[in-house]
């Protein structure tokens, strides 16, 4: 599948998955005391809401923001530069499974719904490279919160993420690839709908007309809405779980 097609479509909405800056201030404010000069490196951007919003609450913070996919980045930028926190931001377009820092670069490493593009353990112990000694990652991971899912969304994360574990199946990776829990919360279902699910509709039906005959993009669209409908029957078994660890070997 052309990636781009994937991009493009999800261009212009305020997130490109599940989140709030609630979620996001709540699981700062887990982090020990940042000092003057912290370096948070935020993975997987996207446009950067999450990223606007530790900006603005760490005033002695400086935060590079990396993704795949320029336009993303440039977004970002533009509304930063609204806000006046351009001077806390700085952007690198890179893949995450091939970064361009140096070792013991970042104090924290922040990627809210995208370290399953490279998978959870692949990520972990690849980024931790990029950390300093005892310090920190925050990130937003998919989990089930059952262990029997119904079938019908069994059938979506086989589809779209056949990975997907239990949380403590999940703290059980993280123990394993050197690092420490701090502590975890479910995101609420309102971090799914407000700035990510309640724009699909206008995003989907732009989509439709803009990619009419392309295939790769009308499954995507597809998908999409399948995936949306899904979560409002079956919100209860599955989501995405804030963990917060520190590096410890």
């Amino acid at each position: 599948m052309d990636e781009s097609v994937i991009f493009e479509i999800f261009d212009g909405l305020p997130r490109q998955g599940p989140g709030s800056n609630e979620c996001t201030e709540k699981a700062f404010n887990y982090l020990p005391s940042l000092t003057p000069g912290t370096k948070i490196l935020d993975i997987g951007c996207g446009v950067g809401m999450q990223t606007r919003h530790l900006a603005s609450i760490c005033d002695n913070c400086h935060i590079t923001a990396s993704d795949i996919y320029q336009p993303f980045l440039d977004e970002l930028m533009q509304r930063a530069s609204d806000k006046g926190l351009a001077d806390r931001i700085s952007t690198v377009r890179a893949s995450m499974d091939d970064l361009p820092f140096s070792d013991g670069e970042f104090d924290v490493i922040w990627c809210e719904g995208a370290i399953f593009i490279v998978g959870l353990e692949k990520g972990l112990n690849y980024w931790k490279r990029f950390l300093k000694e005892d310090s920190f990652i925050a990130l937003t991971e998919a989990t089930w919160f059952t262990d029997n899912p119904s079938e019908e969304a069994l059938q979506l994360w086989q589809a779209s993420y056949p990975d997907i574990k239990t949380i403590p199946e999940t703290e059980k990776v993280i123990e394993s690839a050197g690092y420490k829990i701090v502590t975890s919360f479910k995101l609420p279902a309102s971090a799914w709908w407000d700035d990510y699910y309640n724009h699909f509709d206008k995003m989907l039906d732009e989509a439709e007309v803009k990619f009419k005959g392309n295939s790769d993009a009308e499954m995507v669209i597809e998908f999409s809405k399948k995936e949306k409908e899904v979560f409002r029957e079956h919100s209860d078994e599955y989501g995405y779980t804030f963990f917060i660890m520190q590096k410890v070997d």
